[in-house]
């Protein structure tokens, strides 16, 4: 076990009591560990009221080092909260900041921040100047910080630009405490491959700063800069972040700090096995009044696969993922197979309602289901009585002719003509979605011939959602296959989650993970599948991705099963138990500095 130096640790986060993205679960998940490896461990976000009163935990105690520098801030309209955060591992101890009485000087801010470091804000929004401001603020708490510790080792660890405003104070104050930034993603490379350039190809010849303005990110581009530059250690979350930054924020990184979960969170395989079937029953049962009314289709020959993540069409693999399963859902079509896909596309979507007419299947089948629960007893009764007595079991024998004619009117009603839906929400300019435009391009439209079934889900999955009511874990667990087959994912969780939930996934090679757990893999049953995207032509990427779909669709339950077990094994490599000596390492260094 890496010994760590530093006596008090500040890592700070926008994301801090404060879920946008997957930083959240960066520093949710790896809390318990910080502090067993730090006594004196603190996290600082912004405080919002309404996410606060749900995740934080506020004290009225609050150390005693704290306490001047609350004054301190305070004594500028700033008010500071001291408290648990709940919702993270360990509940570590955490400081929340108001920082809106700060941007009546937003202007003066940001003229200093050109001034020191030519950061140019003249154009920024509210997205570049709300998290500016704050994180300023935490520059200022953590000066008078390492003000009432002096002497002390003191680490300050700033996760991306959005907490640029704190680490650029602390060095123009010339402060003792140590600092370590980490970026999980630059904001040029997200912007470049986001508008189709083709990142990795260009990377050593183009010109960030230009690009930059090209893009319109040059503020939060020359505020990352800046801090990749300054801080003390500079940090990324994977090997391919680390080329994309050396090249566009002019920094190596002198440690990657790559991302794990807490693996003992997770279920057993044997739990796992048992959620699969739960939560596949009710997937099943949700697939049975959406497409049932208009055409059916054998259950067990079902497989069920889903993608899930940001409305990145490119960046995330939404246009090579439709174009694979248009050529698997031709190959099935030609080989007239039993075999049919199920495919999810949890991705948030501009929706305004459920539609009307799915609303009306599931009341029809909910009726249906309720008028076999009624009589299910006396069916069970007569079922068992002739058994007991040695007759012929048959349907005469067992329904009525009351109950065959009520059943009868009431599949009648349930019943529809045309096809099902591709998305189950009314969409906001539906027809000229990215995602609804080339499934429909790529001949997925649901047809009762059509062997790849499509569901777009634009909505948050919350367990309380009027269709599937499964929370996003329960949801994955009753799958067969998650695809992330990103274009630009500086590390990507939702493989690892998967795997920790027993359920076979797809990455890329151009993905953080995707590179961590390649060389790591089986090539039978390897319970992850790595699509190689790097220096590949999309027309390769798509054969080969059609190829490991369809391959996956045709392996037997046997196999399936041995790639869940794969997938459940190689989860633990990524467990914080193993990665969280990369954190300690990037601190010891950066008190050295």
């Amino acid at each position: 076990m890496l010994k760590a130096e530093a006596e008090y640790v500040f890592e700070t986060s926008w994301e801090v009591c404060n879920k946008v993205g997957g930083i959240y679960a960066v520093v949710t998940s790896k809390a318990a560990l910080m502090m067993s490896y730090y006594p004196n461990y603190f996290t600082i976000g912004p405080y919002f009221e309404d996410k606060a009163r749900l995740s934080f935990q506020e004290q009225k105690d609050i150390p005693n080092f704290l306490k001047k520098p609350f004054q301190e801030l305070k004594n500028l309209g700033l008010q500071c909260h001291f408290g648990k955060w709940i919702d993270a591992d360990g509940e570590p101890f955490t400081i929340l900041i108001e920082f809106g009485n700060l941007f009546s000087q937003k202007n003066d801010i940001k003229k200093k921040l050109y001034d020191l470091f030519q950061i140019d804000s003249l154009y920024a929004a509210n997205d570049f100047d709300e998290p500016i401001v704050w994180s300023t603020a935490v520059g200022y708490l953590l000066e008078h910080i390492g003000n009432e510790l002096k002497g002390k080792r003191i680490i300050a660890h700033f996760h991306e630009w959005l907490c640029g405003g704190g680490l650029l104070h602390l060095k123009s104050v010339n402060s003792s405490i140590r600092t370590v930034f980490t970026t999980h993603a630059t904001m040029l490379g997200r912007a470049m491959a986001g508008g189709g350039r083709d990142l990795y190809s260009i990377l050593d010849i183009i010109d960030p700063v230009r690009e930059a303005y090209e893009s319109r990110v040059q503020d939060k581009f020359f505020t990352e800069r800046a801090c990749a530059q300054k801080a003390d250690i500079f940090t990324t979350v994977s090997e391919i972040t680390g080329m994309e930054a050396e090249k566009i924020l002019g920094r190596k990184p002198e440690v990657l700090v790559l991302n794990g979960l807490d693996i003992a969170k997770y279920p057993t395989i044997e739990e796992t096995s048992i959620k699969h079937v739960t939560c596949r029953d009710k997937i099943r049962e949700f697939l049975t009044w959406y497409f049932f009314p208009y055409h059916d289709f054998p259950l067990e020959h079902n497989l069920i696969f889903f993608l899930s993540g940001r409305n990145e069409f490119r960046n995330k693999g939404l246009d090579i993922f439709i174009a694979a399963l248009g050529k698997v859902n031709e190959t099935l079509k030609k080989e007239n197979s039993i075999r049919t896909i199920s495919v999810f596309f949890w991705v948030p979507l501009p929706a305004t309602s459920i539609r009307t007419e799915l609303l009306e299947n599931k009341n029809y089948y909910n009726h249906i289901k309720n008028f076999v629960d009624w009589n299910a007893k006396e069916i069970l009764r007569t079922i068992t009585y002739d058994f007991v007595l040695g007759k012929d079991v048959s349907n005469e024998g067992i329904f009525t002719k009351k109950f065959l004619l009520e059943a009868k009117k009431n599949i009648i009603q349930f019943k529809r003509k045309g096809t099902p839906p591709l998305c189950t929400h009314y969409l906001e300019n539906e027809d000229n979605q990215e995602i609804i435009r080339a499934l429909r391009g790529n001949g997925l439209l649901n047809r009762k011939e059509d062997r790849v079934k499509i569901i777009v889900y634009p909505v948050y999955l919350t367990g309380n959602d009027g269709m599937i009511n499964l929370p996003y874990n329960d949801a994955i667990a009753g799958t067969h296959f998650g695809l992330f087959p990103s274009y630009y994912e500086p590390w990507g969780y939702t493989p690892l989650e998967c795997a920790a939930l027993g359920v076979v996934s797809l990455t890329t090679d151009l993905s953080g993970f995707g590179r961590f757990i390649k060389p790591k893999l089986s090539p039978k049953n390897p319970g992850m599948y790595v699509l190689e995207r790097f220096n590949k032509s999309y027309d390769d990427v798509v054969n080969s991705f059609a190829q490991i779909l369809y391959g996956f669709t045709m392996l037997d339950h046997t196999e399936r099963v041995q790639n869940k077990l794969s997938a459940k094994s190689l989860a633990t490599l990524a467990d914080w138990n193993f990665l969280i000596e990369n954190y300690i390492k990037a601190h010891n260094l950066a008190l050295r500095k």
